[in-house]
């Protein structure tokens, strides 16, 4: 049974949409985009879903791996609904950045890279997002980039997101 099975018919067809963008001989191209297509369906990227990709672009395992890994878009397992992405990249550690994370981390009682007890919020660091002139600078959900992010905009930024959560329920 091919590991591709795994994958609903819909995801299926989503995989074959993004590979007939390329040449035939060029499937492999269509990586980033199955690997996206995963994320936004299942919220993270499994090993086997990894697999399962490449077994779809007959590719080895370790390069859907090494993709997958490389950027810090894809997630390799479980995150709170919302992702915030700090950068620490020595532009913005120059400018705060740093400072940023540590207040996100103290203000939501997680460390780095962890996710609040409720799931609604990982705070993870990040390298460039490209917006040195800006910073302190954060990514959340790989979406939206917030700019010159104070104690006090980062502490709106949280209530937003938890008010959000609380009316959607």
């Amino acid at each position: 049974m091919s590991e591709t099975a795994n994958f609903p018919p819909a995801t299926l067809e989503r995989f074959a949409r993004e590979v007939g963008k390329y040449p035939a001989d060029q499937k492999q191209s269509a990586v980033m985009a199955c690997l996206a297509i995963v994320q936004q369906e299942q919220g993270y990227v499994s090993a086997d879903s990894e697999n399962g990709i490449a077994a779809y672009l007959g590719m080895p395992p370790i390069a859907v791996h090494e993709v997958t890994t490389f950027y810090n878009m894809y997630n390799q397992r479980p995150l709170g609904r919302y992702k915030i992405n700090v950068c620490t990249n020595l532009p913005c550690q120059l400018r705060e950045g740093q400072d940023a994370l540590e207040h996100l981390c103290r203000r939501l009682g997680v460390e780095e890279g962890e996710t609040t007890a409720d799931g609604l919020i990982t705070i993870q660091k990040s390298e460039c997002l490209g917006a040195c002139a800006d910073s302190p600078v954060l990514l959340v959900n790989d979406r939206q980039m917030c700019s010159f992010m104070t104690h006090e905009r980062l502490d709106a930024l949280v209530s937003v997101l938890k008010s959000q959560t609380d009316s959607s329920r």
